[in-house]
This record gives C-alpha cells, sequence and structure tokens, in this order.
C-alpha cells in the first residue's frame, strides 16, 4: 500500500478522534430510550424507584455518548440533564401523537399497537427527541437518531424541522421533510410526500428553503411542496401527486387531474400490440 497513503489516512483518523460519536452506540441508545418510554419488551418495573434508576442509568449513557462530539469540560453531563430534564414534555407531545394516529387511522385497533407497529409514530418520536438536541445545537448526534429513524421506517425528518402536535403520518414510507421546514398542529402527511428546497446551493444553508404548513392541513400520498416562501394555509388539501411551488390561501383544495382511460372488449387485431415501459 503506497506509503503517502497510510500517512494521510493516520493523519486524518487522528483529525476526527474526537467529533466522530459511535454509530452504532447513538442507534442502540435511541433504541432504548424508545423502548423505556413506550415498548419495555417484557421488562416489568416492580417500583417507581426501579423506573426512576432505568431513568438515571440512561441519562448517564447518553452523557457518555455525547462526550465524542463535546470535548468542553462537564458540557457532556450538562446537555444530557437538560435533555432528560424535557423528555416529561416530549413524552406528552408525543402520547398526543400517538392518539391522532389511533383516532384517524381506520385500521388502528389499540394505542399499543400504534406504539409497537406504526413506523410514523417511532419516525416522530425519534425526530421530537433529536430536534431537542439540534435545539441545544448538538453536533452531528441529532442527524445519526433521525438517519437510524431513516434507516429503519424509511422517513426521512431533519432534526431541525419545527412540526407541532399532534401530527399523523398515515404509511409514512418515502417521506422527506427538509430542515427548515415548519409544520402546525393537526397535520396528516400520507406516504411519498416530499418538503423540500427549491434550491440546494450550499451558500443558502441559513436560509428557510422549506415551505410552511399551516394547521389542519391533509397532505395526501406523493405530493411534493417545495420552497421556502410556500405556504399552505390552514384547514387546506393537498391531492396526490400535486407539485406545488407557490403559496394557497387558508381551506384551498389543490389537485392534479390526469386522464385515464379504460377499455375493454379489446378487439383481437389490437390483443399483439408491443408496448414499451
Amino acid at each position: 500500500m503506497p506509503e503517502q497513503f497510510i500517512k494521510d489516512l493516520f493523519r486524518h483518523n487522528t483529525k476526527c478522534f474526537l467529533g466522530f460519536p459511535d454509530k452504532k452506540a447513538s442507534g442502540e441508545f435511541i433504541d432504548d430510550l424508545f423502548n423505556f418510554l413506550f415498548l419495555p419488551n417484557g421488562i416489568r418495573f416492580k417500583t417507581e424507584t426501579e423506573v426512576q434508576k432505568e431513568f438515571d442509568e440512561l441519562q448517564k449513557k447518553f452523557a457518555e455518548l455525547l462526550k465524542d462530539v463535546e470535548s468542553e469540560e462537564g458540557k457532556a453531563e450538562m446537555i444530557a440533564r437538560n435533555f432528560f430534564m424535557v423528555i416529561p414534555e416530549i413524552y406528552r407531545q408525543l402520547i398526543k401523537d400517538a392518539e391522532a394516529i389511533l383516532h384517524f387511522d381506520p385500521a388502528s385497533e389499540s394505542f399499543e399497537e400504534v406504539l409497537v407497529a406504526y413506523p410514523g409514530f417511532f419516525a416522530t418520536a425519534i425526530y421530537r427527541l433529536s430536534h431537542q438536541l439540534y435545539k441545544y445545537k448538538v453536533q452531528i448526534i441529532p442527524r445519526l437518531f433521525s438517519e437510524y429513524a431513516h434507516s429503519k421506517t424509511g422517513i426521512d425528518i431533519h432534526p431541525g424541522a419545527q412540526i407541532g402536535h399532534p401530527f399523523f403520518i398515515d404509511h409514512g414510507t418515502g417521506i422527506v421533510i427538509g430542515e427548515t421546514t415548519i409544520i402546525g398542529s393537526n397535520v396528516k402527511i400520507y406516504q411519498g410526500v416530499t418538503l423540500g428546497a427549491l434550491n440546494v446551493a450550499k451558500e443558502l444553508s441559513k436560509v428557510k428553503r422549506h415551505p410552511t404548513i399551516e394547521d389542519n392541513v391533509i397532505i395526501y400520498a406523493n405530493a411534493t411542496i417545495l420552497g421556502g416562501e410556500t405556504v399552505v394555509g390552514r384547514e387546506s388539501i393537498i391531492g396526490g401527486n400535486v407539485w406545488l411551488t407557490n403559496s394557497v390561501p387558508s381551506s384551498s383544495l389543490v389537485f392534479h387531474k390526469s386522464e385515464i382511460t379504460v377499455k375493454d372488449n379489446i378487439p383481437e387485431d389490437q390483443l399483439g400490440l408491443n408496448f414499451v415501459i
């Protein structure tokens, strides 16, 4: 192997020693935290003291994880302490999210089913936890958490997005919600929806690039809404396959109209037509 490459690789590894959190440990921690809050996986705490002990242990584990990106003495412990202090409020928000799913989805049969089987709820939970760390300006770890949820659910929510509650994702596969997206309360989003940017130039990194979705909006499957100045007014419905780059007023109905032709009793001389997809 070339000697210069080894030198370059060693220099890179030395430089990045501090600042690369453990990716595997990050995924294990966020799973453990989600399970502790919602899915104890067969663990039955006998006393409240046992619950408190597990909560404290998770806080210690998180502080250790933070030390990979926070070199300042005591800062990892401070962030972990502040983060765990707001978890009760995040938990209350997530219970409202789960209740909304149970209320609006006719296929959901129980609250427990929503917690254990709905990818939209898992992605929302990891988003809300990641968003709190994003507000603390923690490096890398919020993205590791959100990308872990992305890998498990196919739902990509940047931790910088601002999302009200309750929030309802149905099915969810293929949803993309960009960093500067603002979503109000009681919004419902279906699979394949993109809330993205019109321009992805690097110099726009500090500019609002993604749309604003106001309260009580429904966005159906595969709709694409782009642009930082695009606002979808409250109480609006955005139909499937819509491509939207302009604002729409409150109580709008936006839909994509396509023509579908159905033919039956096809003549025999047309049955052998060749076609290419």
